[in-house]
């Protein structure tokens, strides 16, 4: 079954507006792909309550390489209140991730830890 065609006269705004599509899909991919190239990301991997004064965590840093990144460690108690915090400088390397065990020293005892941030440094 043949496809109708548009009512006379309608055509060229049929094809301005297959164009203004085109361009406005084209630059939302791109905008999308600028922004996430070279971000620094992260992935908490685990935490263990060591005491109760501190709490290890572990977390993967996912950055390009040779790039320096500084990330904020943070230990939670029951009610999500900050009980210590760490900053933590990952060096730049030749690998894209870097996996990282730091112990954060609270003031209290600890029910989880996270990282909080990652930026370059």
């Amino acid at each position: 079954m043949p496809l109708p065609r548009p009512a006379p006269g309608t055509g060229r705004w049929w094809v301005i507006g297959t164009i203004g599509c085109t361009i406005g899909v084209a630059l939302a991919v791109w905008l999308g792909l600028a922004n996430s190239l070279g971000a620094v990301t992260w992935t908490d991997t685990d935490y263990k309550v060591l005491d109760d004064r501190s709490v290890q965590v572990g977390f993967d840093v996912h950055r390009s390489p040779d790039q320096a990144v500084t990330c904020t460690v943070q230990a939670q108690d029951a009610a999500h209140g900050v009980l210590g915090v760490l900053k933590v400088r990952v060096p730049p390397s030749a690998e894209r991730s870097v996996h990282q065990q730091v112990v954060v020293r609270t003031a209290s005892r600890a029910v989880g830890g996270s990282v909080r941030y990652c930026a370059p440094s």
